[in-house]
């Protein structure tokens, strides 16, 4: 019976490390990502490679960070923030949360004009349909089953449609590798925006979350934790690049990308009508998933409840009711506000502040013998280039104040 149930237990978490892995991934390259990639590729050409290069780079260090604390203490980050200094994981919940309300702006309205390139509904009413198709798959009996299987679909959708448009597009790849690893010029804001966009806020959180939901706890379980966070980081890393690749391919090709729409250039120019379908089918993918995984997310860093009191109808009522919320909100701010580009470059920047203040409090949580259990010790590496992060990005998000002043 023991060896039954820790060969239950082993698939339970691994399945819940592959769905950590695609809510991640997915999270991490929703709209704002390819609105962001496009604006700054349309900046900065090829230099823009070295920000792709360096949120990679970023992306590793903070998901194994973070992971590893989350699943090791067997507590959602807020409750490990709360255990560092009484007070701090309420207002990391307010900073997270705060954060992925505004993104969730851009998701809901990504997945909206996705809905309106394929089938010309109006992008309203796409947003809407994307919106109450979001809640009914968070609030269903099995909703952690269905995140999983909806995600993975999506992620599957979005991987091919990008393949694709890398197949037929000439790629000036040696221009792309000279420049991302020797730029002529660094801009800190264009890195502060794509790291804060796919790495910072609620995205750093969103796999290690899911993870721990799955059943994950514990030193037993850190396999798991590196199957599902380099899986992650892995897809959402052939995503970024292949993006990044068929952008510059278009503007060093002489195309001037729409301000109000630049994403949707890109594939207009790779593949005419039936590119620009295509990025309708990806905008849907990323819109949906990433409302998905903003409201998954930060609806977690809501719940102050324990392990064992989670499942309570009490509990699960009050999930639904902030999920309801927390979608209507994002979608009647969309609704009767609209312009999400503008809205999604800017709340990338807020979340890259974020997260050098998430990461050094899990830091300081990682070597806490109340927090991590007595047997447990923090890699060194993972200790040294997390500080590194923290430091480089609050470097890289003061250096941006400093230069709008």
């Amino acid at each position: 019976m023991p060896m039954q149930e820790t060969t239950d237990h082993r698939r339970t978490v691994r399945n819940a490390a592959i769905g950590g892995a695609f809510l991640m991934a997915m999270s991490a390259v929703g709209p704002g990502f390819l609105t962001q990639t496009a604006t700054f590729t349309q900046r900065e050409g090829a230099n823009f490679g070295f920000a792709i290069l360096m949120c990679i780079i970023v992306d590793v260090i903070v998901q194994l960070n973070i992971w590893r604390v989350i699943i090791v203490s067997g507590k959602r980050a807020q409750m490990i923030a709360n255990d560092v200094f009484p007070g701090l994981g309420y207002f990391l919940s307010l900073l997270v949360a705060i954060g992925g309300l505004f993104f969730n702006i851009g998701n809901v309205a990504g997945a909206g004009l996705g809905l309106n390139v394929l089938f010309g509904i109006p992008t309203i009413w796409g947003a809407v349909i994307s919106a109450v198709a979001a809640v009914l798959i968070l609030v269903m009996k099995n909703a952690l089953k269905a995140v999983d299987r909806t995600v993975q679909v999506l992620a599957v959708i979005a991987v091919l449609v990008l393949l694709y448009t890398l197949a037929i597009m000439k790629i000036p790849y040696g221009t792309a590798v000279s420049h991302t690893f020797m730029p002529t010029k660094v801009n800190f804001y264009s890195i502060l925006t794509i790291v804060g966009g796919t790495v910072g806020g609620y995205i750093s959180f969103a796999g290690g979350h899911r993870l721990l939901e799955g059943g994950a706890q514990g030193t037993k379980d850190l396999g798991a934790v590196n199957l599902g966070a380099l899986s992650g980081i892995g897809l959402a890393s052939v995503i970024r690049i292949v993006l990044f690749l068929t952008g510059l391919a278009v503007v060093l090709g002489g195309a001037t990308l729409d301000a109000a729409n630049p994403a949707a250039t890109i594939f207009k120019v790779a593949a005419g009508t039936f590119g620009y379908k295509f990025f309708g089918l990806l905008l849907f993918a990323a819109g949906m998933s990433s409302v998905i995984g903003s409201t998954f997310t930060s609806i977690s860093f809501l719940d102050y409840t324990s392990r064992k009191n989670e499942n309570t109808d009490h509990n699960r009522h009050y999930k639904m009711a902030i999920t309801i919320g927390f979608i209507a909100f994002a979608t009647l701010i969309f609704c009767f506000v609209g312009q999400p580009a503008t809205v999604l470059v800017v709340v990338g920047a807020i979340n890259g502040f974020i997260l050098p203040i998430a990461l050094g409090i899990l830091l300081v949580a990682s070597h806490k013998t109340k927090i991590m259990g007595a047997g447990y010790h923090h890699p060194a590496w993972l200790t040294w280039t997390g500080w590194l992060v923290v430091i480089f990005m609050a470097y890289a998000g003061i250096n941006t104040v400093l230069n709008l002043l």
